[in-house]
C-alpha cells in the first residue's frame, strides 16, 4: 500500500457533505510509486494524461434548480500528485447543494481546487448529457488479442519476462485486451479494464502480451502505476522508436480513470468503450 494511502478516505465511513468541501481532496504523491518503477520525476520517459470522468456530477442554479451534467479532467501524468479516487468522489459531491452563476464559474473553481490537489494545472470540461450522448461509444484501435489460446498459471504479479517478440522483424501496429484486471491497494476491490498498446518496434509476440496482461489479475496497484508499468515493460523489450499504452477502466463511485503514456506528444482521445 502506498504509505499516504492509509490517511485517506479509502476503506473508511465517510460522511457525505453535500456543500462545497474543497479540503475534502486527498492528494497522493506519485514519487513513491514511480520509485517502485526505478524512475524520478527527472526521468520519466513518457509523456501522459490521466483522464478522469465523473457522471455524478451536478449542483445547484441561482433559482435553486439542479444541474446534472458530465464532468472530465485531465491531469498529467507528470504532475506532483494524483488525487485519491474516493477523495475526488467526496469533493464532487460536496456540489449537490452549492449554487453557482453559470458553468463558467463551476470549471473555474473545478480547475482551481483540483489543480491544486495534484500540483499542476488540471484541464476540466462539465459537458451535457446531450453533448456526451452525441458521441456515443468507440472500439479500441488494431486488432483485439482476447481470443487467442494461452495457458495461465500466474495471476499474482506482472511478469515481464512473459512477453515475447522478434528482434528482427521491425513493424508498426495497434493491439488491444479486454482482460486487464488489477485490484485497488487499499480496499482490495477488483478493478476492469481494457488496455491498448500501439508501438514502432520489434514484433511483439501477442499472446504473450495476452498472458502478461493476465499476470495483472490479483495485483494491488493503482490504475496510473498499471500502466506506467506496463509501458516500461515494453519499452525494454521492443526498443521502440515510438509507443504508447493506455487503459480504460470501468467506472467506479461514478468516476472512470483512464491512464495514457506515450514516447510521442500527441492529442489524445478521451472516448468511452462500451463498459464505459
Amino acid at each position: 500500500m502506498h504509505p499516504a494511502a492509509e490517511h485517506s478516505p479509502l476503506g473508511k465511513s465517510s460522511e457525505y457533505i453535500a456543500t462545497y468541501t474543497p479540503s475534502l481532496l486527498f492528494p497522493i504523491p506519485r514519487t513513491a510509486k514511480w520509485a517502485e518503477l526505478g524512475l524520478t520525476a527527472e526521468t520519466l520517459p513518457y509523456k501522459g494524461v490521466d483522464f478522469w470522468n465523473c457522471f455524478e456530477l451536478s449542483w445547484l442554479l441561482p433559482s435553486g434548480k439542479p444541474v446534472v451534467a458530465i464532468g472530465e479532467f485531465s491531469i498529467a501524468a507528470d504532475s506532483p500528485n494524483i488525487i485519491e479516487s474516493k477523495s475526488f468522489k467526496l469533493y464532487l459531491n460536496s456540489l449537490n447543494q452549492t449554487m453557482f452563476a453559470d458553468t463558467a464559474s463551476l470549471e473555474a473553481t473545478l480547475a482551481k481546487d483540483l489543480s491544486a490537489a495534484a500540483g499542476k494545472p488540471v484541464g476540466v470540461r462539465v459537458r451535457s448529457l446531450k453533448e456526451v450522448e452525441a458521441e456515443g461509444v468507440v472500439a479500441l484501435p488494431g486488432v483485439c488479442i482476447d481470443d487467442l489460446d494461452i495457458s495461465v498459471s500466474n495471476y499474482e504479479h506482472p511478469r515481464a519476462e512473459l512477453l515475447r517478440c522478434n528482434e528482427s522483424l521491425i513493424i508498426e501496429e495497434s493491439v488491444h485486451s479486454h482482460l486487464l484486471k488489477s485490484n485497488c491497494p487499499v480496499t482490495s476491490q477488483p478493478d476492469w479494464g481494457s488496455v491498448a498498446v500501439e508501438y514502432r518496434g520489434a514484433a511483439l509476440d501477442h499472446a504473450s502480451l495476452l498472458e502478461y496482461i493476465v499476470s495483472f489479475r490479483q495485483h494491488s496497484d493503482f490504475h496510473e502505476q498499471c500502466v506506467e508499468r506496463i509501458f516500461l515493460d515494453l519499452q525494454r523489450l521492443l526498443k521502440p522508436e515510438k509507443l504508447t499504452v493506455y487503459a480504460r477502466y470501468v467506472r467506479r463511485g461514478g468516476l472512470d480513470i483512464n491512464p495514457y503514456r506515450s514516447t510521442e506528444d500527441v492529442q489524445l482521445p478521451n472516448h468511452r468503450l462500451v463498459r464505459q
